[in-house]
């Protein structure tokens, strides 16, 4: 009877000390793990930036390859949700973004269903480091008595941030990878001189753009002719807007003229562009590469704190009617900036 009792005060005790191990200790906790990117943050950021992109490097996709997946909302902003279920490992639940500032915090909130119960928030972090971007994944979150209870015989910081060291990795090795496979371009900074066009102007849909050059270029000519005079420059594409919404462009194609000869142009759509400090980027290759340029241009303009006003000009230095080689022909791209 002694023994029994004994055994029972024991039981007690070591019940007590059990539970007051899971009342006492922190209440929150936060677990991360940092690397730096050889590359800048306009450039780590498309990897970080939607539930499918951190999804390409989670360190969980290989513990179940067939895990079901789903996607609720619009990726990328704020209220998409994406779900999974999979096998014991990886089990159930979804990931919901709840805010994103570009090129600096993507922060989701996770919910997980199975094999346990719990909720916690996702950060990715980003900043500046030297010419490289340093990345801080971490996963925050508020102890209830279970999880505080399982951090006393569990190195929950150990664990958790070993499969953050090799999610990182991975973003590290795919981010470093697509920017050194990205184009590079010099850009070079020009005076801009005021300069006159005659040519044709309008706001064109996107999929109408071939038939507008043709029709400005033709109707610079005709003007050119009739008022006899030389172009003073190249085929030209001056662009006022570029409405990624409505899929259109405001904008003129046509020939620069000497800006004595206005009077001349009766009745022609002209157009003079202002004199400005300017950024130029000479492209070698066909039309459809031509994304690349301009993207690499509005990084710089970003990064060195300019402003882009007015004008984005295309200058058709060579072409399909002079060069039968795509890749020789040349495009000078020309930003008036401030």
């Amino acid at each position: 009877m002694k023994a029994l009792k004994i055994i029972l005060i024991l039981v007690l005790a070591i019940g007590a000390m059990i539970s007051a191990m899971g009342f006492l200790g922190d209440d929150g906790y936060r677990v991360e793990r940092s690397t730096t990117i050889a590359a800048p943050m306009d450039d780590v950021w498309p990897h970080v930036a939607s539930l499918g992109a951190i999804d390409k490097w989670s360190p969980w996709n290989e513990l179940d390859p067939s895990m079901k997946k789903s996607m609720e909302g619009t990726d990328g902003q704020v209220g998409a949700v994406a779900k999974w279920e999979g096998n014991e490992q990886v089990g159930k639940g979804e990931q919901r973004i709840d805010s994103i500032a570009r090129n600096s915090l993507v922060r989701t909130h996770l919910t997980f269903k199975e094999p346990w119960q719990s909720e916690s928030d996702a950060l990715i972090e980003l900043s500046a480091e030297g010419t490289g971007t340093k990345v801080t994944w971490a996963m925050v979150g508020q102890h209830d008595f279970t999880s505080r209870l399982m951090s006393r015989f569990m190195d929950m910081d150990a664990m958790m941030g070993k499969d953050f060291e090799k999610g990182l990795s991975m973003l590290k090795a795919q981010a470093e990878k697509a920017f050194a496979a990205k184009p590079k371009f010099e850009i070079q900074t020009i005076d801009w001189p005021t300069t006159l066009f005659v040519g044709k102007r309008g706001v064109v849909a996107w999929a109408d753009m071939k038939a507008a050059f043709e029709a400005g270029f033709g109707s610079g000519m005709e003007a050119l002719a009739k008022a006899k005079v030389e172009p003073a420059g190249y085929p030209t594409g001056v662009y006022f807007e570029w409405n990624e919404a409505d899929q259109t462009a405001d904008m003129i194609a046509g020939f620069p003229v000497p800006m004595d000869s206005k009077a001349k142009f009766n009745g022609a759509d002209l157009y003079e562009s202002p004199a400005s400090k300017a950024l130029a980027i000479d492209h070698y290759g066909g039309y459809g590469g031509m994304m690349g340029p301009h993207m690499a241009m509005d990084e710089y303009i970003k990064a060195n704190g300019l402003t882009h006003h007015t004008n984005a000009i295309e200058e058709y230095v060579t072409g399909p009617s002079t060069e039968p080689d795509s890749t020789k022909w040349l495009t000078r791209i020309i930003y008036l900036v401030k």
